[in-house]
């Protein structure tokens, strides 16, 4: 999503054949392990990160530049967008055409850390990179399974925030965001009227559906995964989460019925056109400045909750969003792999990129810069600290997000034709995901 856009879903028979695959990568070579057979040039997938692809190729080259005159090697560079880039990933997992270093969502570490395609970062590999403890913990836990290695290396950090703007609040004489779930409903349908719409909803963007149900799956006491990783979409907790995030459209009439179509950064569009009054986003300032909104124009908060303040366990209001750094575990530039994500996560080169990005730093360091405490990273922040959680670190997690990410679009859908969203075709939706889940 935008930046930290979350993950675009593949087919799980996909992602099932490239985590029972050999992982092959490195370059365009197959075979035993990293090597240096080509120690002066790596090859680097990036994620979409900026406004667009040109955006990150301005941001990233001059860094590559100044790690090619530090080290001497040559990054090539290839900058994918997330609608491709998880399937490009299972591929080369399994046909060995693949890159030496790449940007991974940090929600599929476990499932790609279970294909075996990715470098372990055990004490000896983080030690190359300045240690383990130089990174914020909280998002360590999203970088792989917690009884294993880390699969990869946080690279920038989000959380979710309530965007709102100002000028619709003010025009519907509400004075302050919402803080809870019912006082935001409340502000809702103050503002959808006249063809304005209180919030902005992806209902096609099946990783959007996943991140926002999962957070208030935590409000409802659901996790969708047992303790021993097992699919659990059916819990009162679970139907619960997903009929409330629905029912902002079927029910309490807040979101546009158009939304249900919505693919990635759509949302963002009509917010920055004064369509709809609130979007719920990770770091969205970069994506409102290039659309022609000013800083003045729009205000950041927390998620809302059910009641009381954000917190951990029923508080929780976000997931731990964010880019990790991976490498493959067959690349023919190992010690040039290790070099570059050194490179990449150092303190100076964290406050270079995040501050370009408009992310937080995951180094613990480089977060120290007065410029992570602006406004909209402070909340940010917050969140990280106190009241986010990781998606589940198991290996199907990314079935998970198509399985359960379809079952809330078909349900959008549904709303969008004015048809009814109860508990039952909610449950309903939801037993089809696990059965899904079940049959891989």
């Amino acid at each position: 999503m935008r930046r930290f856009r979350a993950a675009a879903s593949v087919g799980a028979a996909t992602l099932s054949l490239a985590l029972t695959a050999t992982a092959c990568g490195g370059g365009s070579t197959t075979g035993g392990g990293g090597s240096n057979d080509s120690p002066k040039t790596l090859t680097y997938w990036a994620s979409n990160q900026g406004p667009n692809l040109e955006a990150d190729k301005k941001i990233l080259k001059p860094e590559l530049a100044k790690f090619e005159k530090q080290t001497g090697i040559k990054v090539k560079l290839e900058v994918i967008p997330w609608s491709e880039l998880l399937t490009k990933i299972l591929t080369a997992t399994t046909s060995g055409q693949g890159p030496d270093v790449l940007n991974i969502g940090n929600t599929w570490s476990a499932s790609l850390q279970a294909s075996g395609a990715l470098l372990p970062w055990d004490e000896k590999n983080f030690a190359k990179i300045g240690g383990k403890d130089r990174f914020v913990e909280s998002a360590l836990g999203s970088a792989g399974a917690a009884d294993k290695d880390p699969a990869a290396v946080p690279l920038y950090s989000m959380a979710y925030a309530l965007y709102y703007n100002k000028k619709m609040f003010k025009e519907a004489g509400i004075d302050k965001p919402p803080a809870t779930w019912d006082e935001l409903v409340a502000d809702g349908k103050k503002i959808s009227k006249g063809g304005k719409w209180a919030l902005g909803a992806e209902g096609s963007n099946l990783s959007n559906n996943i991140h926002q149900v999962f957070a208030l799956g935590k409000q409802h006491g659901a996790d969708f995964f047992t303790e021993d990783g097992k699919a659990d979409f059916t819990s009162d907790g679970a139907v619960a989460a997903v009929k409330q995030y629905v029912d902002m459209m079927a029910k309490d009439k807040i979101v546009a019925p158009g939304n249900a179509e919505y693919a990635q950064n759509q949302s963002l569009s009509d917010f920055a056109k004064d369509k709809t009054a609130m979007v719920l986003w990770q770091a969205a300032a970069t994506t409102f400045k290039s659309q022609g909104m000013s800083e003045d124009e729009w205000g950041v908060a927390p998620v809302p909750v059910g009641s009381g303040a954000p917190g951990q366990g029923k508080a929780t209001n976000s997931m731990v969003a964010g880019i990790n750094m991976a490498v493959f575990k067959n690349t023919k530039n190992i010690d040039g792999s290790l070099k570059f994500v050194k490179f990449m996560t150092s303190d100076a080169e964290q406050k270079i990129l995040c501050k370009s990005y408009g992310s937080v730093p995951p180094v613990k360091a480089a977060q120290e810069d007065a410029a992570f405490d602006r406004p909209e990273l402070k909340v940010l922040r917050d969140t990280l600290a106190k009241s986010a959680a990781p998606l589940p670190q198991v290996a199907n997690e990314s079935q998970f997000e198509t399985a359960v990410g379809t079952a809330v679009k078909n349900l959008f859908a549904k709303a969008a034709d004015g048809g009814e969203v109860t508990t039952t075709s909610v449950k309903a939706e939801l037993v089809k995901a696990q059965q899904q889940m079940s049959q891989q």
